[in-house]
């Protein structure tokens, strides 16, 4: 047992102590949740979990666990949000199960049983009992009033407190248009997590994707939108013709996506606001996996050529192609980095399928991939210091992570076919596609946290492919 003063001492030394480590292991390890974070060491994973913006007495690592490499998640208690009516007392039950369900989902957070919940929270002006919430270990408490204001629009309140320090962290009001409920728990949650984790949320997004239902051998594909959690679909295309690769532009306006309507392959721009669409160009021969540029003013692509492909860049105000590969070979699956000065791609002109890295005018190309098996689908983070990748090695289909200069390759998870992977604005979590076997089988969409855990399966009508995930909504 420690005396106080030992105590005292050994509590002193924690912020330093941590942020030694933190140093220590970004060295090697680039992915850090500030203060709650996971860093991979040797094969062994060592886990941090804090609450940020504490007191003192409070400021502490929570847990430290060097066995099983798993994040443990903190304790949050989510009470019923109140309302001035029935009405807003029953739609503050849906947005506060919808804050719930995001931050659950995150893999971070373990919101409380509400039966357990010792204090009835009816008041949002009102100083919450902190020994009630500290009896079933709660270390943060959300709170919110909901009402619906003349038109329908939905007036929400909401506070975040930490339970331990026993003061309130956000205090936030916004007012969103009518049909906007679930919004309002995306908002919550991503003000939530960034308070709590230091980073930025991303459960105010949307997924583009392609829909696919039918046979195997006679599937409709058709463009598609949903929330980030599965609601809110909405079909942007027909299926009448075959559509691909869908991609967000930066400002989450329009969506570039290949269309073969009418049997010839052209790439459209669509709003999926307004439904409105234009055709890019007609290109000679096939052309693949549209992406725009991080200041969406081009978009670049992969434009077959004989037995070839190469890469292309196209200004979307002029309308100028630009070739920036020339090999013979296949180039194609092209992606800038976040600050449009590099581009990654994959070709096989090594022989077989390798990442490759260039300047953005096409300049200085360089291998970036020399592990087993073939390389495919690579896509920068939107934090830069990452690139996403598919992989095929002795019969398997991998998703893994590796910094711009190829070096600490990772391999977040495996499966019978996995594709397609896109990321959380947040660069924190990676979206994709896995096909499952059988005549019966199809593509459905799944998530998956960098440090490889929290892999979950996202709910879509029917199946589901190449997913692809927007900027947060403004």
């Amino acid at each position: 047992m420690m005396k106080n003063g030992e105590t005292s001492k050994l509590h002193n030394l924690i912020p330093a102590l941590f942020s030694i480590l933190e140093r220590r292991l970004h060295a090697v390890f680039p992915i850090v949740l500030t203060p709650l974070f996971a860093a991979a060491l040797g094969g062994v994973m060592i886990v941090f979990v804090g609450l940020m913006a504490l007191s003192e007495r409070a400021r502490a690592v929570v847990e430290i666990d060097i066995t099983r490499g798993t994040l443990q998640p903190i304790p949050i208690a989510i009470p019923i949000f109140t309302g001035r009516t029935l009405s807003d007392q029953q739609l503050g039950l849906k947005i506060a199960d919808i804050v719930s369900a995001d931050l659950q989902r995150s893999g971070l957070f373990r919101p409380l049983d509400r039966n357990s919940f010792i204090e009835r929270m009816t008041d949002i002006n009102r100083r919450p009992r902190f020994e009630d919430w500290r009896v079933i270990k709660a270390q943060a408490l959300v709170f919110a009033h909901v009402e619906r204001l003349p038109g329908g629009r939905i007036k929400t309140i909401f506070r975040l407190y930490d339970v331990y320090a026993g003061k309130q962290l956000i205090g936030q009001e916004f007012i969103l248009r009518k049909h906007e409920h679930r919004r309002a728990g995306h908002i919550i949650a991503d003000a939530i997590y960034q308070r709590l984790t230091g980073e930025s949320g991303y459960f105010d997004t949307q997924i583009a994707f392609i829909d696919e239902r039918g046979p195997k051998h006679k599937r409709i594909k058709r463009l598609s939108i949903m929330d980030q959690d599965g609601h809110n679909l909405r079909h942007l295309t027909s299926g009448r013709s075959l559509v691909l690769t869908p991609r967000f532009s930066p400002t989450r306006k329009e969506i570039t996506f290949l269309s073969y309507a009418q049997g010839q392959p052209r790439v459209y721009l669509l709003n999926p606001q307004t439904g409105q669409r234009e055709i890019v160009g007609d290109f000679p021969g096939m052309s693949f996996a549209p992406r725009f540029s991080p200041d969406g003013n081009k978009i670049i692509m992969s434009l077959q050529q004989g037995s070839n492909s190469n890469i292309h860049v196209m200004d979307l105000r002029t309308r100028q192609l630009r070739q920036l590969t020339n090999s013979q070979a296949i180039d194609t699956s092209p992606s800038f980095s976040p600050d449009g000065r590099q581009i990654v791609f994959e070709s096989n002109r090594t022989g077989t399928q390798q990442l490759f890295v260039m300047n953005s005018d096409g300049s200085n190309q360089r291998r970036i991939s020399f592990g087993e098996g073939r390389y495919a689908t690579p896509v920068w983070s939107p934090r830069g210091d990452l690139i996403a990748f598919t992989k095929q090695l002795a019969g398997r289909f991998l998703i893994g992570v590796m910094r711009p200069d190829g070096s600490g390759e990772r391999i977040l998870t495996e499966g019978y076919h996995n594709e397609g992977p896109t990321w959380a604005p947040n660069g924190r979590v990676i979206m994709f596609f896995r096909e499952t076997p059988g005549p019966e089988g199809g593509p459905k969409l799944y998530t998956v946290d960098l440090t490889g855990y929290n892999e979950r399966i996202v709910p879509t009508p029917s199946f589901g492919s190449d997913p692809a995930w927007s900027p947060l909504i403004d």
